[in-house]
């Protein structure tokens, strides 16, 4: 009963956003529980404590991280299907702080300065986070750029992690900075 509920979410998973789960059914196959488990870990970012192009730019910085391919362009396209203006996935994609405006900007900063352990530059940012939005905001920002890697590592984990593919936003492609980050 619970392979059958899993699979039907991963067809409808990748009806939606056209992209490729084999390694999600990979996972239902050797254990549906770690699946599932997976999956509400996935779903613990409160999208709306943060604005989406803050909440974006966190979900692209971990995503970009990761991987060079269809993990980032499902996570383009569902920051699209959460509001965010072309314009703005396109420079954040590109790691082009100016044009990305001031939100995605303080939160790209505060994610690249987390993800890079820098703590002197990540400090004033995560003070500045919580002053603009509250500390809810701080928290789903870092659940967000937290959550963002676990699916490209899985993958990647699995033997699904392959090649670097052209990401599009409102059907043209983007430019891509893809984020090397020194521990």
């Amino acid at each position: 009963m619970l392979k059958r509920l899993l699979k039907g979410q991963i067809d409808r998973f990748e009806r939606t956003w056209g992209y490729d789960a084999s390694y999600m059914r990979h996972l239902l196959r050797a254990n549906p529980m770690s699946l599932l488990k997976f999956s509400l870990v996935s779903g613990t970012a409160d999208r709306k404590a943060a604005p989406a192009e803050a909440m974006a730019a966190a979900g692209l910085a971990g995503t970009l991280a990761e991987d060079c391919g269809p993990c980032v362009q499902i996570s383009a396209d569902m920051a699209a299907a959460g509001g965010v203006k072309p314009q703005v996935l396109r420079a954040i994609l590109a790691g082009d702080e100016a044009a990305m405006g001031e939100t995605a900007a303080l939160a790209w900063r505060f994610c690249r300065a987390s993800l890079a352990r820098d703590l002197e530059a990540v400090e004033p940012l995560r003070d500045e986070i919580v002053r603009r939005w509250g500390d809810r905001a701080l928290v789903a920002i870092g659940l967000a750029l937290t959550t963002a890697r676990m699916y490209p590592t899985l993958k990647y984990a699995l033997g699904y992690g392959k090649a670097c593919s052209r990401v599009m936003v409102a059907g043209e492609p983007a430019r891509v900075a893809h984020l090397s980050i020194a521990a």
